[in-house]
């Protein structure tokens, strides 16, 4: 076949419609020679190869060629000819074709090899993955657009794509369950639950032959191998335009029911691993401009997964904005949680820097002005940046809540300090900043560790099924097991173990900051003790749709108490009050079982708090008892109102919780909280709530 081939131009960069025909463009700046694979389909072994010539097809470190006639869902590749000299981080291999890192839609055949790509000199064809040309045009997205919805009225839910409705007792018909239209599916359960937000774990296309010997599956999916293009196997359609489009119509749908789509985004390694890894994209385009490499020009691992991202060399940099910005233009995405952020964060040598200039660019990126940016401020390497991580509007998971609140809830001694700070927005990690009570994003829990069941049920991790003989996992969960490791018959540990996730449930979600729950805690989801499930695609890890019977209890209170704090003032803060500026209006005071004595010793295990809700007339009385036996706590006095009882966990169902319409007065002056209880206290001043 003759084709009508042009110059090309060395912007954009990846395949652009421009003039009639496709624009390629690829950056490789050691590479002697380049050939554009075209492929009529993914297990094509035989495809069209284009020479790119140095004279026309060669401008600086980029390659580029036009071509006409090229259709979106075209599947091409490169094969990229250089200097193959490990010893200097240079890994050109020109048997490979590669993945072209701007690529929008990839495709995996059947026959994919990882480890065919892993061995210098061996042709892979037809057995890689390819990218897919793209055309944007002609999407119906209905009138919907990125939401913005303010933090101060955001309650996020951590999921997995897949294994929110792979149970064959989801309910979904088989071809959609563990897919992208998968989820549209269930947004009548996201709605009911009251969450404002999904933040999805990673769903840009990584390798699932990425896996550890031994190892059962890769699940999470934290390795990824482009930056642009939606993960195929959770599409129903498998075309080269399948997942791109199903992608569309998941978040069209989620924002018609408003609901945020967040990405967990892994800009910190790829799935290239180390030098003993394969040669997928990167590395045999140029390593050393892609990857951070030490004084030996070998690879550095601040991520812990073999290798680590050079986000802060220019070329890396662009790629992540452009990547970025596709996502919210493109695909409307409204925010993003930043996998190890600390590594973004980390000059071309690996050292930290003060100013990192990926992480400011972002920040003040005019497209993602509107977009939340969530950091998990740390990294493998020990680089741990929480409440110190740079910029003006980043959020930040809050690893000192996570650790503090497990801690107090189930009894240790010597946190009463940290729990206080953790319930009103940590001011002693962020108050310097002058920072937005919403920069902490609180959790208990999250896909990495156990679940909220598992944390009340398990004191060590059973991580035996990864194949990894319980070495993997974080050996330091500050879970308790409630008296038994694991299940029990046993009724009184049993009702213990549901009173300690109502208590978590109820802290998070009456803490200042923007609270994130963990996906099927609200239904107490079981991984049987496994704090590490990266590997496990199965039932093990996936969504169990009978405990939203079976548990419907704790889904009811769980439902209640979003509810509560979505609707009412008092614990819906304002967006654009600083935290020291809410402290100063909430009027705090602190309170022991005894008014204006709170307990700060080590062995204190209970604290109360009544706090006036900012620009309402609404009060709150908050306690914690985390001591084994009952306390009286003396309450304080309200102007003009009574205290009615709204949350009591040690309280029997429905009672537990009561809607403030129907809350009971109480006429007393003191209150007995039973033993490892949280009791929520609410009063507005000249109203009885009716």
């Amino acid at each position: 076949m003759k084709r009508v081939l042009g110059a090309g131009r060395t912007y954009p960069l990846g395949a652009s419609f421009l003039n009639g025909g496709v624009n390629f463009c690829l950056f490789s700046r050691l590479a002697t020679s380049v050939e554009l694979l075209l492929f009529d389909h993914v297990d094509d072994d035989d495809p069209e190869a284009i020479e790119l010539t140095d004279l026309y097809n060669h401008s600086g470190h980029y390659w580029h060629i036009w071509l006409e006639g090229i259709k979106p869902g075209q599947l091409y590749g490169y094969r990229v000819y250089g200097p193959y000299v490990p010893e200097k981080g240079l890994y050109y291999d020109g048997s490979k074709v590669l993945l072209d890192p701007y690529a929008q839609s990839v495709c995996r055949p059947e026959k994919y090899c990882r480890a065919m790509a892993t061995e210098y000199g061996v042709d892979n064809v037809g057995h890689s993955f390819l990218g897919a040309v793209v055309d944007h045009k002609g999407f119906d997205w209905q009138e919907t657009s990125p939401i913005a919805r303010p933090l101060s009225e955001t309650v996020i839910y951590e999921m997995h794509v897949k294994g929110f409705t792979a149970n064959p007792n989801s309910g979904v018909a088989p071809e959609r369950r563990g897919t992208y239209l998968g989820v549209i599916d269930k947004i009548p359960y996201l709605k009911e639950l009251g969450v404002t937000a999904i933040e999805l774990m990673p769903i840009h296309q990584f390798d699932p032959q990425d896996v550890p010997p031994n190892s059962p599956a890769n699940y999470w999916g934290y390795s990824p191998i482009n930056f642009f293009a939606p993960h195929s196997d959770y599409a129903v359609d498998k075309s080269p335009l399948g997942p791109v489009n199903e992608f569309r119509q998941m978040v069209r749908a989620l924002h018609k029911a408003g609901i945020e789509v967040y990405l967990d985004v892994v800009y910190n390694h790829t799935a290239e691993g180390g030098a003993d890894g394969p040669i997928l994209s990167f590395k045999g385009l140029d390593n050393d401009t892609y990857y951070i490499l030490d004084q030996h020009d070998q690879f550095t691992n601040y991520s812990g997964c073999g290798n680590t991202f050079n986000a802060n060399h220019s070329v890396v940099r662009r790629m992540i904005r452009h990547s970025l910005r596709y996502w919210v233009q493109q695909m409307h995405v409204d925010g993003f949680r930043f996998d190890l952020a600390s590594v973004l964060s980390r000059d071309e040598s690996g050292m930290p820097m003060a100013s990192p200039p990926i992480l400011w660019s972002i920040d003040t990126d005019p497209v993602l002005a509107q977009t939340k940016i969530i950091a998990e401020a740390w990294d493998a390497a020990g680089l741990y940046q929480v409440g110190n991580f740079i910029g003006d509007r980043w959020q930040e998971w809050n690893g000192k809540y996570r650790d503090d609140v497990r801690a107090f809830v189930k009894g240790d001694k010597g946190k009463i300090s940290a729990m206080t700070n953790r319930l009103i927005g940590s001011p002693d990690v962020y108050l310097h900043h002058n920072s937005s009570p919403h920069r902490s994003i609180n959790f208990i829990t999250a896909h990495d560790g156990f679940t909220l069941h598992d944390l009340v049920s398990y004191n060590d991790k059973h991580n035996e099924a990864n194949g990894e003989s319980n070495r993997d996992g974080d050996n330091h969960n500050s879970s308790w097991n409630c008296g038994v490791e694991g299940p029990t018959d046993d009724a009184e540990i049993n009702a213990l173990r549901q009173r300690q996730m109502k208590n978590f449930i109820t802290v998070l979600l009456c803490s200042f900051g923007t609270p994130m729950i963990n996906m099927g805690d609200e239904v107490a989801r079981s991984q049987q003790g496994n704090n590490n499930a990266y590997c496990q695609d199965n039932e093990l890890s996936w969504f169990n749709w009978d405990d939203v019977e079976k548990n419907a209890d704790l889904l009811r209170f769980t439902q209640s108490m979003i509810r509560l704090r979505l609707l009412n003032a008092g614990l819906n803060q304002q967006l654009h009050q600083s935290l020291a500026e809410m402290l100063s209006s909430a009027n705090l005071e602190w309170h022991g079982t005894d008014l204006n004595q709170p307990d700060w010793s080590d062995h204190s295990r209970s604290i109360a708090l009544k706090m006036k809700a900012p620009h309402s007339d609404e009060t709150i009385y908050f306690a914690i008892n985390a001591y084994h036996q009952p306390l009286t706590f003396e309450l304080p006095q309200v102007e003009d109102s009574h205290w009615y009882r709204v949350v009591d966990t040690s309280l029997p169902s429905p009672d537990d919780y009561v809607e403030l319409g129907y809350a009971p007065a109480l006429t007393v002056n003191s209150y007995q909280l039973q033993s490892r209880s949280v009791l929520l206290l609410w009063a507005r001043k000249g109203s009885d709530f009716s």
